[in-house]
């Protein structure tokens, strides 16, 4: 017997899931999230962490407070501490007025840290602090700062190996980790994938839909880009699509070309099959980055740490039409 289809709203952020990994995942979540304790969310990119982070805050005791959230990979360390921690009139080059940090914003409410896997080592030591409920200073600062502060981390890296690779510090990771979390990847779960396609479509072109050949490609399909990609794919479907009928022949190469789609099976799990992807991608995509990022359905970013930690070296070929 199928699972009926839920659609649940946190902050502005759907989640729509007919699974029983992912409806057990939001039972887990309601029963932690009137605790303080802080919350690690594992899962690789693209599974949803987030959704599961603003569901914790939405059934919080601190839900009518401040939800405020930063990607610790999207920024500089220097901007990150600012950002994080605020800074005082005359503290740097352009601060021409004094600004409170994340961690004030979001007092007595919930601070959501993504990929918190690539702090550096120096914010790592301060985040520690603050969390130990030490408080700080904002930066060039005299005063110190205290909050009460509920944090939420995520992360697409095993931190279990970042320790002991001396990447980030173990008694950060068991700070952080008073709850674990672990988000499973779409191809986990696919009964959640013509759930998510029916309301991605229904966004994107109302009145549309899409083959029961296209339905069977994008169920058999892995998603190593989990529903990130799964959306981006049903966009660029509907965009190419002619009538109000989508066919295999609107759905991206990938999805017509079995030996890609049998590398991508392992994509997370072999590391050699992992860099053969990347490599044959970039061979494609001529050095083209951003192109082979979207083939391999991952973020660009992404695909230059995976490039760094292969000790790849890319070159971009001219496209001669």
């Amino acid at each position: 017997m199928n699972r009926s289809v839920e659609i649940l709203e946190f902050i502005g952020a759907p989640a729509i899931f007919a699974s029983d990994a992912m409806a057990c995942l939001l039972k887990l979540v309601e029963k932690i999230a009137p605790t303080n304790a802080t919350i690690l969310i594992a899962g690789e990119s693209g599974s949803g962490k987030e959704v599961i982070a603003r569901a914790i805050h939405h059934y919080s005791t601190r839900a009518a407070q401040s939800w405020v959230d930063v990607n610790c990979a999207a920024l500089p360390e220097n901007l990150l501490e600012s950002e994080l921690f605020g800074y005082e009139k005359g503290a740097f080059s352009g601060a021409d007025s004094s600004k409170p940090g994340l961690f004030e914003i979001a007092n007595r409410g919930t601070l959501f840290l993504d990929e918190i896997g690539d702090l550096d080592p120096r914010m790592q030591v301060k985040l520690l602090r603050v969390l130990d409920g030490a408080g700080y200073f904002r930066v060039g600062g005299v005063k110190k700062v205290s909050v009460d502060v509920r944090l939420i981390a995520a992360t697409n890296q095993d931190l279990k190996i970042a320790v002991q690779q001396g990447r980030f510090r173990s008694d950060l990771y068991h700070r952080l980790c008073q709850i674990r979390l672990s988000v499973p990847p779409l191809r986990e779960r696919a009964a959640d994938v013509v759930p998510l396609v029916d309301f991605f479509l229904a966004d994107q072109k109302p009145g549309s839909r899409f083959s029961s050949e296209a339905i069977e490609k994008l169920r058999n399909y892995e998603w190593p880009g989990n529903v990130r990609e799964l959306r981006n794919v049903v966009i660029r479907a509907a965009a190419f699509a002619c009538g109000d009928e989508i066919t295999t022949a609107d759905l991206p190469e990938e999805f017509t070309n079995e030996a890609f789609s049998s590398s991508l099976h392992t994509f997370a799990a072999l590391p050699e099959l992992e860099r053969n992807a990347i490599v044959k991608a970039l061979e494609e995509s001529r050095g083209h980055q951003e192109r082979a990022a979207t083939r391999l359905g991952i973020s660009k970013r992404t695909l230059q740490r995976r490039i760094k930690s292969y000790g790849l070296t890319t070159e971009r070929t001219a496209i001669i039409a």
